[in-house]
This record gives C-alpha cells, structure tokens and sequence, in this order.
C-alpha cells in the first residue's frame, strides 16, 4: 500500500474514480477517471476540509482540550453527495455495523458498476437502479421492508435531496426528512459527510451519548437531552466535539 485514498462515486456528471496522495511537501496529488472526474477534481479542496473552520472552535472540557491538542490536523470533510452518504446510513438503522456493511457490500457487488480506471472498485447504482431493485435482491442482502422502502423513497426525489447541499444545516436536515424513514438520527449522519457540517450532532444513537457523558462528566446512562446539555457550550461545533471526545480514548468500561 502506498498510503494513497482512492472513492468510487455517483456524481452529477456520471461515474468517477479518484484517487488521493500526500506528497511530502505536504500537498495533495489527485487524480481521477471516468464522466465524473471532472466534478471530483472540484471538489478534493472541500473533500480535504478546505471549506472547514477549525478556528472557529473552542475546547471547554479538558478531554476535549486533550483530543484537540493531540490531533491539530482534524478537518471534517465536504463530499457534495447526499445519495452516497443517505443510502449506507438508512442500512445502519436498527442494526449491527457488521450487517450494515455486509448488506452494502452484497448490493454493491451485485447491482454497482465497475469504478472507472480501478476495476477492484464498484460505484453504486444510480437512483432508477435502486427504484426498480425488487423485493428479493434486498432480502439477499439481509436488507428489511422497512430500510429499503426508505432508500426507494430516497432515491425517488434523489434531485431534491442532493440541493440540500447547498443548504444550511437547518433547512438541509428539513430536507432530508421529508422522506418517510429518514429521521434526525440519518440525517445528522449524513449531512456530516455530505456538507461537512460541524453542527450537526447525531441523537437517538445507541451508544453517543453514553460516551459523550462519560468523558464529560464521568457519569453513566447519558441520554440524548443530557448530551445536548452538555454539547451546549459547543454550539455550532457539536459534531466537532464529538468526533475530539471519541478521538479522546475515554469511554465507559465494560461493566463485568
């Protein structure tokens, strides 16, 4: 491995491939193929956190002082794609990782297309393709009624979803849902990928605020109200905070 990031995406203009190298000037090399590389090429400064404001941050809690200091480098990153971020998000509701990934691997596999110039890769379909995806692809996929009904509904009115990258994070979170299935949880987890969006805090997460609670306060059995309470000096850079406390290493230990 050359250490190089290589993502296969959908863009607006088509299928694309691109690949990212740190240069030891510490500058980045990009490369791309396909219809879209054009369009990826535009976006590798927002991709690398160019657009983020890490300036604007202030850590309050000494964990969080800690991460900051440890990690100076930590931007939080544009990709201008909602689609590519909705779809594997709505797959992780209600279940393990492990599923989640296992289900986009098989959908990928089976229904994605090569990545143009890296035949290893496969970009995935495009919205007709997941519309007209029949009930029993999605079960092969261990994907449920309720999970895949959500993406159809997605990646019907796709168009629309993707404008939300241009919204603030407000109205982009309204957005989203819109669609019957996509909630505040999916829609956090997305517009953190798709606009870099340094507010936007996941809730209704299983495990978040447990941790959130914790390394702020040592208590356990943290709810979503509390951590909201508690991200509250942090407002317009909750995600940010929360992506330095799980970089922080403190979590609640496993109980016996």
């Amino acid at each position: 491995a050359d250490g190089s990031v290589w993502r296969a995406s959908r863009t607006p203009l088509g299928p694309g491939t691109l690949r990212l190298a740190r240069l030891r000037t510490g500058e980045v090399e990009a490369h791309a193929w396909g219809p879209g590389a054009e369009w990826l090429l535009d976006g590798v400064p927002a991709l690398c956190g160019a657009e983020d404001e890490p300036e604007r941050f202030t850590p309050r809690h000494r964990p969080v002082y800690e991460a900051h200091r440890r990690h100076p480098g930590l931007r939080l990153a544009r990709t201008g794609l909602v689609l590519e971020s909705l779809i594997p998000s709505v797959l992780e509701q209600k279940v393990t990782s492990d599923e989640a990934y296992r289900a986009w691997r098989i959908l990928l596999r089976r229904h994605g297309e090569p990545a143009p110039g890296a035949g290893h890769m496969r970009v995935m379909p495009d919205p007709r393709g997941w519309v007209m995806l029949p009930s029993w692809e999605w079960h092969a996929a261990g994907v449920d009624g309720k999970r895949s009904a959500a993406i159809v509904r997605a990646a019907r009115v796709a168009r629309r979803l993707e404008e939300a990258t241009a919204m603030d994070l407000a109205a982009a979170s309204a957005r989203l849902q819109l669609v019957p299935g996509i909630g505040p949880w999916t829609a956090a987890e997305v517009l953190q990928r798709s606009n870099g969006a340094a507010d936007a805090v996941t809730v209704g997460d299983l495990h978040l605020p447990g941790i959130v609670g914790y390394a702020l306060t040592g208590a356990r059995g943290t709810d979503d109200a509390r951590m909201l309470e508690l991200l509250a000096p942090y407002a317009g850079q909750r995600h940010r905070a929360c992506r330095l406390i799980l970089l922080s290493g403190r979590v609640p230990p496993r109980r016996a």
